[in-house]
């Protein structure tokens, strides 16, 4: 498959459970939300303007009901609002 953002060539593959064909970009499938057996023990990145991105590292926002990132100031990339631990 092609990266829509970039243009270069990424790994595409079907899912195992709802036989979906998409780019590799993690061990879940996006099109149905299962765990894909092919990604299972992988580390998967994503080339983002000359950068490699390792989604295993990222920290979601503490927010429940927004869908950003933690950047490295430590506030979401979404809604503004600072990281706050759970627990």
């Amino acid at each position: 498959m092609i990266c829509e953002k970039c243009g270069s060539e990424i790994e595409s593959v079907t899912c195992s459970h709802c036989g979906g064909v998409m780019m590799k970009l993690g061990p879940f499938c996006y099109l149905c939300g299962q765990k894909c057996d092919e990604a299972d023990a992988e580390t998967t990145t994503l080339h983002e303007e000359g950068n490699t991105v390792d989604f295993t590292e990222r920290v979601l926002c503490s927010d429940g009901a927004c869908i950003g990132v933690i950047n490295e100031k430590g506030v979401c990339k979404e809604c503004g609002k600072p990281y706050l631990r759970q627990g």
